[in-house]
């Protein structure tokens, strides 16, 4: 089967994933994996989904450094293959999806029937393998970590990215005052087509007086809950506009630049500063992960939400999928297919 394996750690983008010296290689001759248990389920991946996280992961600089050579991946939808003999969940045929620990930048993958939801009917795949990752990491961090309430100011930065554009939809599910944070016109006129109740351009002005403008001309006190994929200045800018008893929910550093929250400003101000690392739930609480992706593709079945995927790509083209997580150019999520996908290099 084809495969991407990641044979060194190095810069994605720089060369053609066909190419001898790429950090990742397209490599056609991996084995088909195995059922090893009776509960486990071969999967024909239909798509899977890149993330910031994967790109941090080719550079060496993601908190799991699994050994090398391994195939790179994450969450992803398919189709049933085939099923242990204990299998009871699924069927040969089935649409389902999941998120792996490595290994769904390939054409099969095999879990374990536990780890499997069945996709609803009338749910696109291409958009179910996009759903686990970043839309799971916002409805634990809004809805399970900060609780977020209506009427509560949320505060999302680099709200056009992936993970950003799921937690302005869940931040409206939930009722809350939306404030999205990005950068470029283009990015600021998608969001205001998602409902949010004000957008800040980073490049044409500064987060603090334009949030305070508009907390005051709603006669809000300040930002209830902060969601924060970016860290850096930003992040200190904005801890100056949140209110006493905030949370702040600490998803990531896509900034490269990990920033210091004061802990004396937190115990004055009574905030609750939460880490947020999505995967880990699958070990401490799998529970939890399980009934919030269940509600994730009942909301998705349902039209409640909605996966903006901005590039389509095969898997011959990674290199190219890298290239636009680098380069900031993606609206939601970036996306690689097999079969008969075609690739769109341009936003669908």
């Amino acid at each position: 089967m084809e495969a991407l394996v990641v044979r060194k750690l190095g810069d994605p983008t720089a060369t053609a994933v066909s190419d001898e010296n790429s950090p990742v290689f397209l490599s056609k001759n991996e084995p088909v994996p195995e059922l090893k248990s009776p509960t486990a389920v071969r999967v024909r991946v239909r798509a899977t989904s890149l993330n910031y996280a994967n790109y941090l992961q080719v550079l060496g600089k993601y908190q799991e450094k699994p050994a090398l050579p391994f195939i790179l991946g994450s969450d992803y939808s398919g189709v049933v293959d085939a099923v242990g003999s204990r299998v009871s969940k699924f069927k040969v045929g089935d649409r389902v999806c999941s998120l792996a620990d490595l290994g769904s930048f390939a054409q099969f993958v095999v879990a374990d029937e536990s780890q499997l939801f069945k996709v609803p009917e009338g749910c696109d795949l291409v958009a179910a393998a996009a759903l686990p990752v970043a839309f799971g990491t916002s409805h634990l961090g809004l809805v399970h970590r900060a609780q977020l309430k209506p009427g509560q100011v949320l505060l999302v930065l680099g709200a056009a990215g992936g993970v950003g554009v799921s937690a302005v939809q869940i931040g409206k599910v939930c009722g809350a005052i939306v404030i999205a944070v990005a950068r470029g016109a283009e990015k600021v006129q998608f969001l205001k087509s998602l409902g949010v109740d004000h957008s800040v351009d980073l490049t044409q002005e500064s987060v603090i007086p334009s949030v305070k403008e508009f907390l005051k001309s709603r006669k809000l006190k300040g930002v209830d809950v902060l969601y924060d994929p970016v860290g850096g200045k930003l992040t200190k800018d904005s801890l100056k506009l949140l209110n006493w008893g905030a949370n702040i929910l600490v998803i990531g550093f896509a900034s490269g630049d990990v920033p210091v929250i004061p802990a004396n400003i937190v115990l004055v101000k009574n905030w609750t500063v939460h880490g947020l690392y999505w995967g880990s739930y699958r070990i401490h609480c799998p529970s939890v992960l399980e009934h919030s992706l269940q509600e994730l593709l009942s909301w998705l079945a349902r039209g409640v939400i909605s996966v903006h995927i901005s590039h389509i790509y095969s898997l011959s083209e990674a290199n190219l999928a890298f290239s636009a997580i680098k380069d900031r150019k993606v609206i939601g999520k970036v996306m690689i297919t097999f079969d008969d996908q075609k690739s769109a290099r341009a936003k669908l």
